[in-house]
């Protein structure tokens, strides 16, 4: 994977629908002012791993030409490490990746865990985790009282944050390429500050993805050989 953009298998609009998929609603800042990138790492520190945990899933994929949907589940460990597994139906359409940071570690098969995984920062704010700016990237924040905005802007590309303030908990992460929306997810969170939904959309299937978390468990230890790649048949 790339710091700006993947294969675009999964992407979307940040405030508005993508293709026949319209996307919901989210409340944005009206104005956007200068900010340090000390105060924005300061602000991701507190959207960070804790400790280890495990969280299962349920997905359901969609374009203008298919659907498919399965069961999954990601297995975090502090500071930045994580092991996505998915399958289909009856065990079909299996996909696997280890990441850690912004570094892919392996992927397998790579086109099926580039839905999952179009880009660091869609992957990670889908999680709650948000990412610090990289070294010369301009940043700008906003804080209207429903929502608290942080931009980071390197050349063209673009990556928004979007933590609502007020109702129910969300986060949006919105990244654009060169001038174009490469991807939005917006996740919905629940009492206990665990994600419980995301929505992932794609403009330029236009596809989207939905997961929707049904446990999460904090493991004494993930098994042996979690980190490491699948092995290949002879």
């Amino acid at each position: 994977m790339r710091r700006a953009i993947l294969p675009a298998t999964l992407t979307a609009a940040l405030l508005t629908g993508c293709g026949g998929f319209p996307a919901p609603q989210q409340p944005a800042p009206a104005a956007y002012a200068p900010a340090s990138a000390t105060s924005a790492s300061a602000w991701a520190a507190n959207h960070q791993l804790a400790g280890r945990s495990l969280l299962r899933f349920k997905w359901q994929y969609r374009d203008e030409r298919s659907s498919a949907g399965g069961n999954g589940s990601i297995r975090l460990t502090a500071p930045d490490s994580l092991r996505l597994d998915f399958r289909g139906p009856l065990g079909s359409g299996r996909g696997a990746a280890a990441v850690i940071g912004s570094t892919t570690i392996w992927a397998d098969p790579q086109e099926d865990v580039d839905k999952f995984v179009p880009n660091f920062h869609l992957l990670w704010g889908m999680l709650g985790v948000i990412l610090v700016p990289q070294a010369g990237d301009i940043v700008e924040t906003a804080d209207d009282g429903r929502v608290t905005a942080w931009r980071y802007i390197s050349g063209a590309d673009t990556v928004d944050y979007l933590r609502t303030l007020t109702g129910k908990p969300q986060l949006l992460t919105d990244v654009r390429s060169q001038g174009k929306r490469i991807g939005r997810a917006l996740t919905t969170f629940d009492a206990q500050g665990h994600p419980a939904t995301v929505r992932l959309d794609v403009p330029s299937a236009p596809a989207r993805l939905d997961l929707t978390f049904t446990a999460v468990t904090v493991p004494d230890a993930h098994p042996d050989g979690t980190w490491d790649a699948p092995r290949s048949d002879p």
